[in-house]
């Protein structure tokens, strides 16, 4: 444990994970008690390619003060229910991974019981979409916030963002400086230790700069520069479960109607994503380099565009995984410096985020308690583990073989904490995760249901209600979720009467 008050808060690194940090940091310490310095260069880029998210995001947005209206404008922002996934089952099917509940919960067991003996017993339809109000808003592309005054009559509607990531880390550096935050530019040459603790103490810039503080947070992306370069945390790669290496990423313009949703196709050798914005569309291919050439799959992305592209693609490389600490003595790794778990559900901005508050949660009025430290290491390894799990079920639970890479994810290896959650989803449709875990049944449900893997069973407290009683639940879930979809406007007439962005400046 070294002793001393911690007043100087170093952020090392922009871009969306530096200035979430910072502006956090900032609002919720506070310049009179700390001061914060974030410290970028822009001679080094930044990935910023990370666009859409997750509802927890509102959260983030409440606790640094975020006006939504604004917030949308700024970032050319578009609203996200969920995410279609098309050719992930097989070839020709699609289906939807919604933010929202299928239905109500029913005798205090999940919805999906009751419907799973509807349709199993009784004939019922087999889309479950029909019972989220989320899926079919998606469908008819329409989008409505939740009336304060109506949400206790109406069903809740839950949503996220899909937004421009260099627009994003620029609105949130003006939230950061408003609130005391100072920016120094600069490239970092050399990080200096304390010679007994080994402590960080300061940073040695190349203009000659020294930036001293008490605490840094690592934010300078898959480099690692303190985590990784100063104190070798390690990393655990999980590349064997998720082979995907490489993403190709490129915007194109901007074609009706603007959905809200995330749209995640499975390709040859990965995947691409499609995330609508206000200005643009962002698109992207996730893909292993051992099953397709980088440049082969930057053509095909190319040739894959809705609309014009507005720029040549850019590749990305990286090892999914996460490293073995993400705190170290007086430094916290948050963001691409502290892990990588590819993008395919939204879920990098929201693991930054959760680093955040728990960083703000453990954060030490003076000294550093190992205890601490080891429960904040502990606490995001859980994180990331638990969203790895989910995402390889992604890959693992599908027909396809119709290539060398389906053929292989189909075949893998798993976790055994996976091989669990699917052999009881099996059995009875469900997977029981614990309440810390980030999804829930209905995320494990949407995703296993919607790659074809069919339930056997439900639980048994679904047998207890009369099957008229049943037909009659089944009907009013259907009508409410109709009715409440009926009375939305559509996403794109929304968005232009309450937060449409500024058109981007036209070129000199």
């Amino acid at each position: 444990m070294q002793q001393g008050p911690l007043k100087n808060l170093v952020v090392v690194g922009g871009g969306s994970a530096g200035w979430m940090t910072a502006a956090a940091l900032a609002k919720v310490m506070g310049s009179q008690n700390y001061s914060v310095t974030l410290v970028e260069s822009d001679a080094i880029g930044i990935v910023g390619v990370g666009e859409a998210t997750i509802p927890m995001i509102r959260l983030y947005n409440h606790v640094v003060g975020i006006d939504e209206n604004e917030f949308v404008r700024e970032t050319s922002a578009t609203f996200k229910l969920g995410i279609e996934f098309r050719d992930w089952r097989k070839l020709g099917h699609s289906y939807f991974h919604p933010f929202g509940v299928f239905g109500v919960d029913m005798d205090g067991i999940n919805f999906m019981h009751f419907w799973a003996r509807w349709r199993k017993e009784f004939g019922g339809a087999a889309d479950i979409w029909k019972f989220n109000a989320e899926s079919e808003a998606a469908a008819q592309h329409k989008f409505m916030r939740t009336p304060e005054m109506a949400q206790q009559t109406l069903p809740h509607i839950n949503y996220a963002f899909q937004f421009d990531a260099g627009r994003y880390a620029a609105y949130l550096r003006r939230l950061a400086e408003r609130n005391g935050c100072k920016r120094v530019e600069g490239q970092i040459v050399k990080v200096n230790l304390h010679p007994e603790t080994g402590f960080i103490e300061s940073l040695d810039l190349k203009d000659g700069q020294i930036i001293k503080g008490d605490f840094f947070v690592d934010c300078s992306g898959f480099r690692g520069l303190l985590i990784e370069e100063t104190y070798k945390a390690g990393y655990h790669d999980w590349s064997r479960w998720l082979p995907a290496n490489r993403a190709a990423a490129m915007p194109c313009k901007s074609v009706d109607p603007i959905i809200p949703y995330t749209r995640a196709t499975a390709r040859e050798s990965g995947w691409q994503w499609r995330i609508p914005l206000q200005h643009r569309i962002g698109n992207g291919y996730v893909f292993c380099n051992e099953f397709i050439s980088e440049d082969e799959a930057m053509q095909k992305l190319s040739e894959r565009l809705d609309g014009e592209k507005l720029a040549e693609p850019r590749l990305l490389k990286f090892v999914t995984g996460v490293r073995k600490k993400a705190w170290i003595k007086n430094c916290v790794a948050i963001g691409l410096s502290s892990g990588f778990l590819e993008p395919l559900e939204s879920t990098s901005i929201h693991l930054g985020q959760v680093a955040i508050s728990k960083l703000l949660a453990h954060f030490p009025r003076q000294g550093y308690h190992p205890t601490l430290v080891d429960k904040f290491n502990d606490e995001m390894h859980f994180e990331y583990d638990n969203v790895k799990d989910f995402i390889i079920a992604h890959y693992k639970v599908t027909e396809r073989e119709d290539t060398p890479f389906w053929k292989f994810c189909k075949n893998m290896d798993i976790p055994d904490t996976l091989r669990a959650k699917l052999d009881l989803f099996q059995r009875r449709g469900e997977v029981m995760p614990s309440r810390a875990e980030l999804f829930k049944e209905t995320s494990w449900f949407a995703v296993l249901y919607g790659q074809g893997l069919i339930p056997e069973d439900h639980h048994p407290v679904a047998d207890v209600v009369s099957e008229q009683d049943l037909k009659l639940r089944m009907s009013n879930v259907r009508t409410g979720v109709s009715e409440r979809v009926r009375g939305m406007p559509n996403h794109q007439a929304f968005i232009a009467s309450t937060c449409a962005a500024q058109p981007p400046p036209m070129p000199s």
